[in-house]
C-alpha cells in the first residue's frame, strides 16, 4: 500500500489504494473527521439527493440548500410576523373590443316602447285607445254603477241631492287621471328634436307631477328634475315636461314612474346619458296608515354617462340642489 497525506491537515487527503487495501474505510473515516473538524461542506454528487451537510461544533446537523442559515446575533422570525402580500393590481384593457362594448354597459337603457300606446301594454289599454264614441259611453256608464255600488257600500244614499251626480263626476275624473293610457311617446314629441351640436347639460327642474298611487288609488303630488347630455341632437324642452305629464298620468308607484320618464328620454333621443329626480308626497301615507304628514319621497333614476360619472352626477345634483 502507497498513501499519501497533507503535512498541514487542513485539507481531506487525495488517497490511492492499491490491491483493495481493508484500510479503506479508515481512511474515509480520517477524511469525514477532518471535514467536521474544520467545518466544511461537501456536496454529495451522485444519487438524486440535492441537501448538504453542516457540522457545527459537535460535529452533526444537516440542512437544505436555500434555507436560511441560524444566526446567533438575530433570533428566528417568526412567520406570523411577515407581513402578508399585496394584492395585485389589475392592468386597465387600453382597447377596447366588440366584447367589451358590450360588457361595459351599465344597465338596459330603456324598455321595449309601444309608440301606439302604454309602454307596458294590456288588452283593456289597447281596448280604451281603440274604442269608438258608442264604446266611450258603454264605458263610462260602467264606471258610472260602479261608483254608485261604492256609494251605497260605504252608508251613503246614491239619490240624495249631493250625491246624485257624484258617479258620473267620479268616473269622468278618472278617465281624466288616467289619460296617459291613450298617449304615446311619438305623437308627443312630434319630431321636435334638433341637431345643434350641443354636448353640454340641459335640465328642466321643478316639474309639478300629479299621479295616482295604483296601490290605493289616492294621489301623491311632487316635482320632478329632468336633466340630459345631448349627443348632438336636443329636444324642444317643453317635451319634457309632456313626457313626465303622460307616465304620470297613470296609475303609478314614484319607483316606476321614475324609471320610465328617464327609460322614454334614452330611448327617443339617445343622449349621452339621462338623470330624473322626483319628490313628492303621498296621500296613502297622509291621510291614512302612518299618517306622517312632513314625510316625503325621493327616487332617482341616472342613465348613462351620469351613472358611470361621478363628476357629472354630483353636478346634475348639486344643479337641482339636492346637494345644497
Amino acid at each position: 500500500m502507497v498513501q499519501f497525506e497533507s503535512r498541514s491537515g487542513s485539507e481531506s487527503p487525495s488517497t490511492a489504494f492499491v490491491n483493495g487495501d481493508k484500510h479503506s474505510k479508515r481512511s474515509k473515516s480520517r477524511e469525514s473527521s477532518s471535514n467536521g473538524s474544520n467545518g466544511s461542506k461537501k456536496r454529495f454528487r451522485d444519487g438524486d439527493s440535492k441537501s448538504q451537510v453542516a457540522s457545527g461544533p459537535n460535529g452533526t446537523g444537516t440542512r437544505s440548500i436555500g434555507e436560511r442559515r441560524s444566526s446567533v446575533s438575530k433570533p428566528a422570525r417568526d412567520f406570523r410576523d411577515k407581513p402578508e402580500p399585496l394584492p395585485k393590481k389589475k392592468k386597465r384593457k387600453t382597447t377596447a373590443t366588440p366584447d367589451d362594448a358590450v360588457d361595459s354597459s351599465t344597465r338596459s337603457p330603456s324598455p321595449v316602447i309601444d309608440f301606439d300606446g302604454l309602454s307596458r301594454p294590456s288588452v283593456g289599454t289597447r281596448e280604451r285607445l281603440e274604442e269608438d264614441a258608442a264604446q266611450q259611453e258603454a264605458r263610462l256608464n260602467r264606471m258610472k254603477g260602479a261608483v254608485r255600488t261604492l256609494l251605497e257600500c260605504v252608508g251613503e244614499d246614491p239619490d240624495r241631492e249631493g250625491l246624485l251626480a257624484t258617479p258620473e263626476r267620479y268616473a269622468k275624473a278618472m278617465l281624466f287621471f288616467t289619460k296617459g293610457y291613450q298617449e304615446n311617446v311619438r305623437d308627443i314629441v312630434n319630431g321636435a328634436i334638433f341637431q345643434e351640436n350641443h354636448n353640454e347639460m340641459v335640465i328642466v327642474k321643478d316639474i309639478e307631477v300629479f299621479s295616482m298611487c295604483e296601490h290605493h288609488l289616492v294621489p301623491f303630488t311632487g316635482k320632478m328634475h329632468i336633466g340630459y347630455i345631448p349627443k348632438n341632437a336636443v329636444i324642444g324642452i317643453s317635451k319634457l315636461p309632456r313626457i313626465a305629464e303622460m307616465f304620470a298620468r297613470r296609475l303609478q308607484i314614484q319607483e316606476r314612474l321614475t324609471r320610465e320618464v328617464a327609460n322614454a328620454i334614452m330611448e327617443v333621443l339617445k343622449p349621452q346619458g339621462v338623470a330624473v329626480v322626483m319628490e313628492s308626497s303621498h296621500l296613502c301615507m297622509v291621510m291614512r296608515g302612518v299618517q306622517k304628514t312632513t314625510s316625503s319621497t325621493i327616487t332617482s333614476c341616472v342613465l348613462g354617462c351620469f351613472e358611470r360619472k361621478e363628476k357629472t352626477r354630483n353636478e346634475f345634483l348639486s344643479l337641482i340642489g339636492v346637494n345644497r
